[in-house]
């Protein structure tokens, strides 16, 4: 049976991307997009994983408050179900904060194209199973995971650029946060970030000579974060029908065991 993927997304123009959609229509599993901003988040119990798109915080915006609240409020629900999530910059944050893990400005704002390198945990992870390393990243923030992390938090991978760049919990390798934004790396959805994020007074802005180069990166790399980001949504899948058969497994032998 398809796994059923619920997705979170924050603000209008942080989309679930070409990548992401085009993923959708490849691989076995059903995606079902929430736009929070404008509904309601269905009953969580109907899904097998969880993804949390990015967009901005909101610090000095009540609504984006609000939503960043709301979103806290479903993935505390959602980490009840020790179910499998995957949180993409602010969700990799949200993810984070969770888990009690400082997060706060970066050393350096991160905006472009970067090589990302996996640690050998991450080299381990099922996330990444067919990933060469250093892998391609797509970055836009501000802000990130500080160190040192708690102990329960796994380093999987890093980079010059930001110290945190994937994460997953000890014991639960399904938890997972992507500090990138790879899944909105084609060209196209560039465009509707540049737009999004002027504005978005709060949000790191590129000037239009280096927006036009990052359009231009994003046209030269679309071959590679395609590939990159296809394999890593469908190690993502495979870890939720993993997942969903431990569970199922574990009912039975539950329902097996109980006295008559």
């Amino acid at each position: 049976m398809s796994q059923q993927i619920l997705v979170l997304q924050h603000v209008e123009w942080a989309g679930p991307g070409r990548l992401l959609m085009d993923c959708s229509l490849q691989l076995d599993a059903r995606f079902h997009l929430v736009r929070m901003w404008e509904q309601a988040a269905p009953d969580l119990a109907d899904f097998d994983g969880l993804i949390l798109l990015g967009g901005p915080a909101g610090t000095g915006d009540k609504m984006l408050r609000s939503l960043v609240g709301e979103e806290k409020r479903l993935l505390q629900a959602w980490l009840s179900l020790d179910k499998p999530c995957l949180g993409f910059n602010l969700g990799h944050l949200l993810l984070a904060d969770a888990f009690r893990a400082g997060t706060g400005d970066n050393f350096m704002p991160d905006i472009g194209f970067h090589r990302g390198h996996l640690t050998h945990d991450g080299r381990q992870h099922p996330l990444f199973h067919g990933i060469d390393t250093p892998l391609l990243l797509f970055k836009w923030h501000d802000q990130a995971i500080q160190t040192p992390v708690p102990a329960e938090m796994v380093l999987l991978a890093t980079s010059s650029h930001c110290v945190v760049e994937a994460f997953c919990i000890k014991g639960r390798p399904y938890l997972i946060g992507l500090q990138c934004d790879n899944y909105a790396a084609h060209p196209d959805d560039l465009g509707r970030w540049l737009s999004g994020c002027r504005a978005t007074p709060s949000l790191p802005l590129p000037d239009r000579d280096t927006a036009r180069k990052l359009i231009d990166q994003a046209g030269r790399h679309l071959a590679e974060t395609t590939q990159t980001f296809t394999k890593l949504i469908k190690n993502f899948i495979t870890l939720t029908d993993q997942a969903t058969d431990h569970t199922t497994k574990d009912m039975i032998s539950a329902a097996d065991e109980a006295p008559p």
